[in-house]
């Protein structure tokens, strides 16, 4: 449950802005790493060697890209393959969960994350929610750590529990927000907010303007030049922020 509730879906809303999560909120990577090798060998019965990169990716990606460089099993399509993946999201699950204590100790808050979100919910007509690689459990232990979850809308989010890659979940998200809502999210008023180039590709293929963040493991000019629209160094500017959302999420008026 939410905190504090999003507002009514009555309301006028004509905006929508998606947030990722991992290095663009917070830097949770220690506990990702530790909890996702337990929840591979747990699935697998053998350690992992190797983590793919991560950045841009759903769980789901990442885990088939996992068993192909550790040369572990089946591929996607391949039944087996799905039946593996569920058994490994409800191990990631528990693996996660059972680190709670320590995503506040061993992971942090992005520099600006938390005033850039609370003043972005602060816009008129604009309701945020989060379009994460992570599955919706793990996801919502870190908003609910870090104390973000009470500005978000995690109800119409796109998740990596979802087998899609992140496109398809923009999507997604935005087909529920424009149900909950009531109201006609288009390519001009749907921002995505990320920091790889993945994501970026994600938003220009799931119908949304982009910022790009350079606090993950990609540079302001490999954002810039994977078409994000506006790139940050990263969110403790806050005004900033604000500047390029309100200018970006701006509806077209008949």
């Amino acid at each position: 449950m939410l905190s504090v509730q999003p507002p009514a879906p009555q309301d006028a809303h004509d905006r929508l802005v998606l947030w990722n999560i991992g290095l663009t909120l917070v830097d949770a990577a220690r506990v990702d790493r530790a909890a996702y090798a337990e929840a591979f060998r747990a699935t697998t019965g053998r350690p992992l060697v190797q983590l793919p990169q991560m950045a841009g990716r759903t769980d789901s990606e990442t885990f088939f890209e996992a068993l192909a460089v550790n040369a572990t099993g089946p591929q996607p399509g391949d039944p087996a393959g799905e039946e593996l993946l569920g058994r490994f999201a409800a191990q990631l699950a528990g693996a996660y969960r059972a680190r709670r204590d320590l995503i506040t100790k061993q992971g942090r808050l992005m520099p600006g994350a938390r005033d850039a979100v609370v003043q972005v919910w602060r816009l008129p007509g604009l309701v945020q929610t989060v379009l994460t690689g992570a599955i919706r459990p793990n996801a919502f232990e870190v908003l609910r750590a870090f104390d973000l979850d009470r500005y978000l809308d995690t109800e119409i989010g796109g998740y990596g529990s979802e087998v899609y890659p992140k496109g398809a979940l923009l999507l997604n998200a935005r087909g529920r927000a424009a149900e909950k809502y009531r109201a006609d999210f288009t390519e001009r008023t749907t921002l995505y907010i990320a920091d790889s180039i993945r994501d970026v590709e994600a938003a220009l293929i799931g119908g949304a303007r982009s910022i790009g963040v350079a606090s993950g493991r990609c540079a302001a000019g490999e954002l810039r030049d994977a078409g994000a629209d506006v790139v940050l160094d990263d969110l403790a500017d806050t005004e900033a922020v604000l500047a390029a959302v309100d200018r970006l999420t701006v509806p077209v008026r008949s």
